[in-house]
């Protein structure tokens, strides 16, 4: 069982988490997220700790940085749009339990600190303007599928060093194509 409850979007979440998993998972309802909402989730996290994971879309980051606003410091679980979609839709519930396990065995954590790398860093190391790059060191990092400024921010939020990034695009560059 994972201690800390998990923060999804919605019902249809929550059910297929519980389809696998002891665990307990809360909706907050899509975009409608209210004051209440928060400070039921401020109070969880002070309790037992919570983990967001939010579906992989734009209003998925949109909830997400909502809760992490106005709650610092919360653990957060990332999955790829492709390994949670249909043909038609992207979701959590979309998933496979194996992809899920994989994204809450990889959580970041938000911090207040601004970081070590910089936005003339992210452009050197090449991650701005080359999305197949990013999406390469995002996969690697287990962040989802962000842009330039919010990979930047994730990355800070783990404490990683320019130095190391560096070292990881050397290493995922030298590996065969997917």
């Amino acid at each position: 069982m994972i201690r800390e409850v998990i923060i999804v979007e919605g019902e249809n979440d929550v059910k297929h988490l519980k389809s696998f998993m002891d665990v307990d998972a809360i909706s907050v309802s899509g975009l409608g997220i209210t004051i209440e909402t928060i400070e039921m989730i401020k109070a969880l996290n002070e309790k037992r700790g919570v983990i967001v994971f939010c579906d992989p879309d734009h209003p998925g980051e949109k909830i997400r940085a909502k809760i992490n606003e106005a709650i610092p410091g919360l653990k957060n679980a990332f999955i790829n749009k492709k390994d949670a979609r249909t043909s038609k839709k992207v979701g959590v519930e979309h998933a496979t339990k194996e992809k899920i396990l994989e994204a809450l065995d990889n959580l970041v954590t938000y911090k207040e600190n601004e970081g070590d790398i910089s936005e003339s860093d992210m452009v050197e190391l090449g991650l701005v303007g080359d999305k197949r790059l990013r999406d390469k060191v995002s996969a690697y990092y287990h962040l989802g599928e962000p842009n330039a400024k919010t990979m930047r921010k994730r990355l800070n939020m783990l404490e990683v060093k320019k130095e190391e990034v560096q070292k990881t695009i050397c290493k995922i560059s030298s590996l065969p194509q997917k």
